[in-house]
């Protein structure tokens, strides 16, 4: 039987584990903290197609956006609290509606069901008057992260998983001929396996680093407001057109567009926020007071409602905008399941899809397609120097 350790039990971290676990792999699931208890902690929950383009991250999103359902009737919808509630994403101008559409053509165009909306009060009643259109996107989805992360996991240990909080993954351990053989931790324990798989989101690229087999992937920050719970008052998730844009960009400076969802609790979270500040977790006025700025003038009666908290947390941002998923090539037996940014939770069901067909070998480099885009080759010319 193959034995897999994971490292990291954050959403994806979980989600592998599920998923191997349902194909006879005897698994391990390491990391510092308990389950989702990092990023995934700090997510909103969203399983969208409507702010990809057409390529292989749309390709990845749809397949997650199925494995959740199918995930939904195994785990129970309730209990992870997925529900199919929609977005719908707003143009604030008319030049910004004519974008949004022609985006909208190209994902049509791979499958998307995207509805051009004249009338986006008749859909948000509570929007601000005067906007000019909108997109209603009936496929995006919504699940609660660390329920989600935590029963994902639960069902792996009821097949047989161990999960092994408290351990820092040091370094691999190899055979003779390079191929790995387990991992170190930082007491020096060894733990073997056949395959070692690096979930660990954030901590990503340092993990790869520790494994020999390096990809570039950075903390990004982001801030997420919480209001008082209300009657439900947002019935999707609702997004200016420009996030599509901020989500893609590669500057390293603060960037911030207009997010506003429900939750089942009756809070209302208002997003979001882009920044590469290393591991910094100050909290930023500024940050905050645009984001309800933003929020305000898509939901005018925001204005009147408090804010419970702020939260803010580190998406693991990959310079091409693609996660790094699939076999290390440099290290035999790693495989790399990270570098998802802020879609990590939506594509977290797909990404243990195709990681659960490497590790089987129903997927191989070889024979991977659309999902070739994502594989580690393309950072191959990268050392632990230069990552």
């Amino acid at each position: 039987m193959t034995r897999a350790v994971i490292i990291g039990a954050g959403i994806v971290g979980a989600a592998c584990a599920e998923a191997l676990t349902r194909r006879g792999v005897e698994v391990v699931v390491v990391d510092r903290q308990p389950v989702g208890s990092g990023t995934t902690s700090r997510g909103e929950g969203n399983i969208l197609v409507s702010d990809k383009g057409p390529g292989a991250e749309l390709a990845l999103a749809q397949l997650s956006r199925r494995a959740w359902l199918e995930l939904g009737g195994l785990l129970g919808r309730d209990r992870i609290e997925l529900e199919e509630k929609g977005g719908v994403v707003v143009a604030q101008t008319e030049s910004g509606l004519g974008s949004l559409r022609t985006f909208a053509d190209g994902q049509r165009g791979a499958g998307v069901t995207a509805l051009d909306v004249e009338n986006p009060l008749a859909l948000e009643p509570h929007l601000a008057p005067g906007i000019p259109g909108a997109v209603h996107y009936p496929e995006d989805m919504q699940v609660q992260p660390v329920l989600a992360a935590a029963a994902l996991l639960a069902a792996a240990v009821g097949r047989g998983a161990t999960f092994r909080a408290g351990l820092d993954a040091a370094a691999a351990v190899t055979n003779g001929d390079g191929s790995v053989s387990g991992i170190r931790t930082a007491t020096g324990e060894v733990v073997e396996a056949d395959v070692v798989i690096n979930a660990s989101g954030t901590w990503g690229g340092e993990v790869s680093r520790r494994l020999g087999a390096p990809v570039p992937v950075l903390p990004r920050r982001g801030f997420v407001l919480v209001t008082e719970p209300l009657p439900p008052l947002v019935r999707h998730k609702v997004y200016s057109a420009d996030y599509v844009d901020n989500v893609g960009s590669s500057d390293a400076g603060l960037e911030t567009s207009c997010v506003v969802e429900g939750t089942r609790g009756g809070t209302i979270l208002i997003g979001a926020s882009r920044e590469r500040v290393g591991f910094d977790t100050s909290l930023s006025v500024t940050v905050v007071e645009t984001l309800a700025r933003q929020a305000v003038a898509i939901f005018p009666f925001l204005a009147g409602v408090n804010l419970l908290r702020v939260y803010r947390g580190f998406r693991p941002y990959c310079p091409d905008h693609l996660p790094v998923i699939g076999p290390d090539q440099r290290v035999p037996g790693v495989l790399h399941a990270c570098g998802h940014e802020g879609a990590g939770i939506g594509l977290a069901a797909g990404t243990a899809s195709l990681v659960s067909d490497y590790v089987t070998g129903a997927l191989t480099p070889a024979n991977a397609g659309e999902w070739a885009a994502m594989l580690p080759d393309r950072f191959a010319g990268l050392t632990e120097e230069t990552a």
